[in-house]
């Protein structure tokens, strides 16, 4: 079925994103948005737009009635869910299809499968995935947890089995300390997920967390777009990504690859979706989990291998075959992105939030901006406080880093607080330019006492650990 007009059930940047791929395949769209979000640009660009009446993320973006009242009341044919929000929860999938619209996404029994991370780990072992060692199907009580831990041995990570961005998971240096925190983290996992199911596995030591994009069609077509590097992260979130990785061995991303589509053909998926796997400094790699929806990231991707993600999921939801096959996807160049928080980075990425002030960005070739923010608007406490995503492209990896940082240089963003400094700090930093960084690369800033407030300190900190990670940029990297 054509898609003719569209809903799409999300804010900011990742609407606008959508709102130009459509513009561009001539497909209407239609817009909800919280109160407080009444005034944010993208808007603009929509052809119709909703009010959902008040501001928490349960009375608008998460409200399945509300919108699909308003896709009834505009009649749009299909809904777009972008990330995050209600993009893989498999009552909206069905919802949306059962109420006649078509949902730009894979089916409600794909993302039940792998939204589980016990049940998507049993999938991953079936397809011949590697698993970090551990329990693949849970454990029910402290004491099955202590044979699991002692069999592989500690350190070891205690996780939720519907988790995510790192809430109910611990990490477990001995008996003793798992005996203190196992029914913690199962009240945690209930009181998040509404689910209480907690499972075991190796610890490994500063692994990079590398993923694939794949892509499948509902004629059982799959395909992999290769890598992305997604280690620079705080709280378990990713703030710098980058594509290909840097230090990827073809062998391995050969290897993972295929893992991953093995994986993507198991449960018969279509649509976009990431295989995010951990690799260790052998290259040895394990699956971590599975994401059934577009990424964050995507735009790193989309410059490698000059794919457009979104207008291949309209495609793919319309019942269209793949346009692009295996051999004809290449990777060319290199792309980094930096995700724009407004996020005070001295002060544990704390929110910052406030009106945008000064919002003004340089106009460079290979520099993509997705926001959907501008000066003026106010950045609250809402909802998540990424208020756009810069993305550079370049003929290699050195040229890409150093676009960054004129791009960087130039950009001026006043009135809060932003990611920007941290993004100049990584980008600088001599295990960045390596490649060789890890998921463990603010953990040991942080750590490392260094994330402070206070910056007459920063001179003094640098001295400090001038022989460890932080070298001799951080006096100047770290004072705005």
């Amino acid at each position: 079925m054509k898609i003719e007009k569209l809903l799409i059930a999300n804010r900011g940047e990742i609407a606008a994103r959508i709102i130009r791929t459509c513009k561009n395949l001539g497909i209407k769209t239609v817009v909800v948005h919280a109160e407080v979000d009444g005034q944010l640009p993208y808007l603009r660009e929509a052809d119709e737009i909703f009010e959902l009446k008040g501001n928490t993320s349960s009375e608008t973006y998460l409200n399945i009635e509300k919108i699909i009242k308003v896709a009834t009341q505009s009649g749009v044919n299909a809904i777009h869910p972008g990330y995050g929000f209600l993009s893989e929860n498999p009552d909206f999938a069905r919802q949306v299809k059962d109420s006649g619209f078509i949902f730009i996404g894979p089916s409600e029994e794909s993302i039940i499968q792998m939204g589980n991370k016990i049940s998507a780990k049993i999938l991953a072992q079936k397809a011949e995935v590697p698993l970090i060692p551990g329990s693949v199907d849970g454990v029910q009580n402290v004491e099955e947890a202590l044979k699991y831990a002692n069999s592989i041995g500690f350190p070891v990570l205690l996780k939720a089995a519907a988790g995510g961005g790192g809430k109910g998971m611990r990490t477990i240096h001995s008996g003793k300390e798992l005996k203190e925190v196992f029914d913690i983290v199962k009240s945690e996992a209930l009181s998040s997920f509404g689910n209480d199911d907690v499972f075991i596995e190796k610890y490994i030591p500063n692994p990079k967390h590398v993923e694939i994009q794949v892509f499948g069609d509902q004629h059982g077509n799959c395909v992999h777009l290769y890598e992305r590097d997604c280690s620079i992260q705080r709280r378990h979130q990713k703030v710098v990504e980058e594509a290909p990785c840097a230090i990827i061995e073809p062998a391995t991303r050969k290897k993972m690859c295929n893992a991953a589509l093995r994986l993507a053909e198991q449960c018969n998926y279509y649509s976009s979706g990431t295989v995010e796997f951990l690799m260790d400094e052998s290259q040895n790699f394990y699956f971590l989990e599975m994401n059934t929806r577009l990424q964050v990231e995507h735009p790193v991707t989309e410059m490698i291998t000059g794919v457009d993600l979104v207008e291949w999921q309209i495609k793919i939801a319309e019942g269209q075959k793949l346009p692009l096959q295996q051999d004809e996807i290449n990777i060319h160049g290199h792309a980094i992105e930096l995700r724009i928080y407004a996020e005070d980075y001295l002060d544990t990425f704390s929110p910052s939030p406030g009106t945008i002030e000064i919002f003004e960005t340089p106009v460079l070739q290979d520099l993509r901006i997705d926001s959907g923010f501008e000066a003026g608007n106010e950045v609250t406490l809402y909802f998540d406080p990424m208020i756009a995503k810069f993305t550079v492209y370049a003929t290699n990896r050195k040229k890409a880093i150093n676009h960054f940082l004129k791009v960087l240089e130039d950009c001026k963003i006043k009135g809060i607080d932003t990611t920007i400094p941290f993004g100049k700090f990584v980008f600088k930093h001599h295990e960045f330019q390596k490649g060789t960084y890890s998921i463990r690369f603010y953990e040991d800033l942080k750590s490392s006492d260094t994330l402070k407030v206070d910056e007459e300190k920063a001179a003094k900190i640098a001295a400090l650990f001038s022989q460890n990670l932080l070298r001799q940029e951080l006096s100047k990297a770290f004072i705005r």
